[in-house]
C-alpha cells in the first residue's frame, strides 16, 4: 500500500518500502518554509497524510509536557478527544470539519515553534526506526486509540501538574505511530500505566480527605 505520508513530496513508487518514510521534523520544516502568510490545520493534515493522527497528537501533546497555567491544559487537550476517538473507532483517515481545517496560525509563529521543536525531535528521531511492528497492527492501533482517549481525559482533569505524565505518554505513542516504532509505543503504554496509577493515588487521597472531613470536620478545621 502506498504511503501518502506527505503531500510535499510525491510518491514515486506504489511500493511503500521503495522510499523511506519522511521524518516528522522534515515535514514540519518544509511547512514552515512555505511562502504563505499562515499555516492552517488543513495544511498540516494534508502534509502528513495517513500519519495525521500521530502528527496532531504530537502537536497537541508537546505543550502539555510542561507545567501550564490552570485551565490551559483543557484548551490544548480538548482537541485530543476528537482525534483519539476517531483512531479508536478505526477510521482510516482523520476527519476534521471544514471550519476547523481552516483554523490557522501565523507563519512567523509556526517558524518559531518549528525552530524550537526541531532539534528535540531530531534527537528523538535518531533513535526511532520501524520495529516491533506487531504492536502497530491495525487492531492494536485501535487499542492505542482507546489508551490515547483515556490519557486525553486524564489530561483534562484539574489535577496540579497532572497534564505532564499523560502528555509524555501521548507523545511517545505519537512518535511510535509516526515512525512505526513499536518500542516507542511500548514506552507509551508504560506512561499510560503510570498516568493511571497517579490518577488513582490522587483520587484516593481526595476521597480520604473528604471522608475525614465528613467524619471529623473539626480535625481539619481546627
Amino acid at each position: 500500500m502506498p504511503d501518502p505520508s506527505s503531500t510535499l513530496a510525491p510518491v514515486v513508487s506504489p511500493d511503500a518500502d521503495a522510499e523511506p518514510r519522511r521524518r516528522f521534523s522534515e515535514i514540519l520544516t518544509e511547512l514552515a518554509s512555505r511562502p504563505a502568510a499562515a499555516v492552517s490545520l488543513g495544511d498540516v493534515l494534508d502534509a502528513f497524510g495517513d500519519r495525521a493522527f500521530g502528527a496532531l497528537m504530537l502537536v497537541f501533546a508537546v505543550p502539555n509536557m510542561l507545567p501550564l497555567p490552570p485551565g490551559l491544559s483543557v484548551v490544548l487537550g480538548a482537541p485530543l478527544l476528537f482525534v483519539t476517538a476517531q483512531l479508536m473507532l478505526g477510521r482510516p483517515a482523520l476527519w476534521m470539519p471544514r471550519f476547523i481545517r481552516r483554523q490557522s496560525i501565523s507563519r512567523d509563529f509556526f517558524v518559531r515553534l518549528t525552530t524550537k521543536l526541531s532539534p528535540v525531535l531530531q534527537r528523538a528521531e535518531r533513535n526511532l526506526r520501524p520495529r516491533l511492528s506487531v504492536l502497530l497492527h491495525p487492531v492494536n492501533e485501535r487499542i492505542v486509540g482507546a489508551a490515547w482517549l483515556l490519557l486525553a481525559i486524564i489530561l483534562l482533569l484539574p489535577i496540579p501538574f497532572g497534564n505532564i505524565p499523560p502528555a509524555w505518554a501521548i507523545a511517545a505513542f505519537a512518535l511510535g505511530l509516526l515512525e512505526r516504532d513499536g518500542l516507542a509505543t511500548l514506552v507509551g503504554w508504560f506512561g499510560t500505566i503510570g498516568s493511571v496509577l497517579i490518577l488513582a493515588a490522587v483520587s484516593s487521597a481526595l476521597i480520604a480527605g473528604v471522608r475525614a472531613f465528613i467524619d471529623q470536620p473539626w480535625v481539619l478545621i481546627g
